[in-house]
């Protein structure tokens, strides 16, 4: 019997010759990841473990970006404060302040690689499963012995395979393809399970698409999102292809579903409120008033996302009274659309731009809704209350549908700009 890519992973890792579905491995995490939100809680549950050395802190990152700038005054300084404390404290050095969201960060900045086993304390940790690296979010106590030990047990999950077909036709994109797979198993539809993406069109996907798809696998529940290694993979970490072509399922692998989709059949898809899983195609809402669009998040604030939107923008204006905020996912992200001339199409067109954050998507400023207010965002989630409050309405689309629906005041199929 074959081995999914999940099960792969964890055998490299954890050193064992075979495992099964249900199996608990004990792996020995390649890094971990740490963001403000949570260096309060962590400082504490180390202290009460009364631990004063970490296994190894050049496996550690503490990133400031959910509370950056300061939203909540009397509040936020405290995770400041701790995030430095854990760094002195414990010799973490990879510190970054300010630098933009975590999730691009880990792989701008190469700590989460392909076949690599990488946890943190935020559940769309799946993101960097895009580069074929299991990785998956766990709790704050969790994290404080798995720091303290280098140790860190998971049950071997349950696998679905996801076979790619195809390109994408114009004005469609990789979020419209994991809008569409969120609407068919729903966000419960991979609880605890490897959603495997392989197939043709797998190539067809930039590394940025690739980590769009398994940002918001999360959103079906999945333990992680794993995209197979190939030439792009490789070219994106500097790697010889050879070193991670491994990282792929077995022929007969045994998998509890297989779905299969031809990406030149998909069309705009949005999340509709209040659920991810709510998802119509763009012919179903189209025309829907919006008063916001959000233009950024782990998910899509990379150079990609915001030149797709640019080149919709470019000598247009933005509807009246639409206000369209764009946040780039780092400071890398941000000089490279300045360089590009993206971030003056986007103030030329009417949009501010904030520092790159969590920001809105995680319900901390730029742009807080009120009552009845809707916004159209790339972000992955809408919760009740998400981006303001339980009476806003929230849609999630691809970067084509923000800036298009940023011209019209209205949600707006791209391909029809």
């Amino acid at each position: 019997m074959g081995y999914t890519m999940v099960e792969k992973i964890l055998m490299k890792n954890s050193g064992v010759e075979n495992v099964s579905v249900g199996d608990i491995v004990i792996t020995k995490p390649d890094m971990f990841m740490v963001h403000d939100i949570y260096t309060c809680y962590l400082w504490d549950a180390l202290l009460e473990m009364e631990t004063e050395k970490i296994d190894d802190p050049d496996k550690v990152t503490i990133i400031f970006d959910h509370c950056m700038p300061t939203a909540v005054p009397g509040n936020d300084s405290h995770h400041y404060r701790a995030g430095l404390d854990l760094s002195k404290k414990y010799g973490i050095s990879k510190l970054h302040i300010g630098e933009g969201i975590c999730h691009t960060i880990m792989h701008e900045q190469r700590y989460a690689k392909p076949g690599t086993v990488v946890t943190a304390t935020d559940s769309h940790t799946t993101t960097y499963g895009g580069a074929g690296c299991f990785c998956t979010g766990i709790g704050t106590t969790e994290m404080a012995a798995a720091l303290t030990t280098g140790e860190l047990w998971f049950k071997v999950p349950e696998a679905i395979k996801v076979i790619l077909h195809g390109k994408f036709p114009k004005g469609v994109y990789s979020k419209d393809l994991i809008e569409k797979i969120l609407g068919d198993i729903r966000s419960d539809g991979a609880q605890y399970k490897s959603v495997e993406f392989t197939g043709p069109g797998v190539s067809e996907l930039s590394m940025a698409a690739r980590f769009t798809v398994a940002n918001m696998g999360l959103e079906a529940g999945a333990k992680c999102a794993l995209f197979i290694a190939d030439e792009k993979t490789a070219e994106y970490y500097d790697m010889d292809l050879s070193e991670i072509d491994w990282i792929k399922p077995d022929e007969d692998a045994e998998y509890e579903k297989v779905l299969v989709y031809d990406l030149s059949e998909l069309e705009p898809h949005l999340s509709c409120p209040q659920g991810v899983d709510n998802v119509h195609t763009i012919s179903e809402v189209v025309g829907t008033k919006v008063n916001e669009v959000y233009l950024g998040s782990c998910t899509n604030g990379d150079v990609e996302d915001l030149a797709i939107a640019a080149e919709i923008l470019k000598g247009k204006k933005v509807a009246p009274y639409v206000k369209f905020i764009v946040v780039p996912a780092t400071n890398r992200v941000f000089k490279e659309a300045i360089k590009l001339g993206y971030i003056k199409t986007f103030i030329e067109a009417g949009g501010v731009i904030s520092h790159p954050a969590c920001g809105l998507c995680c319900g901390m400023p730029y742009g807080l809704l009120t009552d009845d207010e809707v916004i159209l965002s790339t972000a992955n989630r809408n919760f009740i209350g998400r981006m303001g409050t339980k009476k806003s309405l929230i849609y999630l689309g691809s970067p084509a549908v923000a800036a298009a629906s940023a011209l019209t005041g209205v949600i707006t199929d791209p391909r029809d700009i």
